[in-house]
């Protein structure tokens, strides 16, 4: 069972990690834009790891800043905007969604929550010159973390160059197994029993960086290509916000092609 109550600012609360009463620390701006401090005490020993890790988050006092690139509907986008709210994501906000398509859906769901959202069309322009642009803007808002939320277009090096280590993205498989498009086509074709999503780093080859987690579907003798993308979505929903929390934290470095918790 879980209890909230507003508190100071969290660094007087630092002693609440490791703890016998288990803490959430939750930041949200208050309508006259200052800070407002919750804390969220549960009292399930098996909460801990997650809590810790969330705890882990408030290293420092400023606002995580996300930034959001998509194409479609962004439902990905809308998980982690969801989290957010819900204090999940303690010390993360969304500071603009960016899509390369007008018209596209997560761009009006990101404007009905109240956050900043520009379209920035890359048909008719070069890669290199539309992330050029794409970058400029992220910069703007101060972005720290960029999280792919569908976005269907490849990045330029200079691009990735510009946020290393700093951009994440979700595919529809455990990869190294069926990168690329139609994922879920090549998962029923090759036979596999299980398939799932992976969260992963973003470099300069496709759908390649370093993962930072991965959720497991079995895949079903009665599966279609739909069915099978149904229920490796809900578990995107799930996996992205923890994989961000996760990146945010600070608890985890990247050692090779292993993303593990430091020693």
């Amino acid at each position: 069972m879980l209890q909230k109550r507003a508190l100071g600012h969290p660094a007087r609360h630092r002693g609440l990690i490791g703890a016998s009463v288990i803490a959430i620390l939750t930041l949200s701006e208050s309508k006259g834009g200052g800070p407002r401090y919750f804390v969220i005490f549960a009292s399930r020993q098996t909460d801990r790891p997650f809590v810790t890790q969330f705890l882990e988050s408030f290293r420092g006092n400023a606002m995580k800043r996300i930034g959001v690139l998509l194409s479609g509907r962004g439902s990905n986008f809308v998980s982690i905007a969801d989290a957010i709210t819900h204090g999940w994501l303690p010390g993360a906000k969304v500071a603009v969604v960016l899509s390369n398509v007008a018209g596209a859906p997560g761009v009006d769901a990101a404007r009905e929550r109240g956050l900043p959202a520009h379209v920035i069309e890359s048909k008719g322009r070069t890669r290199a010159d539309h992330d050029v642009e794409m970058a400029a803007r992220l910069h703007q808002h101060q972005v720290e973390l960029v999280c792919l939320a569908g976005y269907m277009r490849l990045l330029s090096p200079e691009f990735v160059r510009a946020f290393p280590d700093r951009i994440l993205n979700i595919h529809p498989s455990l990869l190294p197994a069926f990168p690329g498009l139609d994922a879920h086509a090549q998962a029923l074709e090759y036979g596999v029993k299980h398939s799932g999503c992976t969260v992963h780093f973003v470099d300069e080859a496709l759908d390649h960086g370093v993962i930072v987690l991965q959720r497991v579907v079995p895949v079903l003798d009665t599966d279609d290509e739909q069915t099978l993308a149904a229920r490796i979505l809900a578990q995107e929903h799930i996996a992205y916000p923890e994989a961000i929390a996760r990146v945010l934290s600070g608890t985890h470095e990247i050692q090779g092609r292993r993303y593990v918790k430091r020693g």
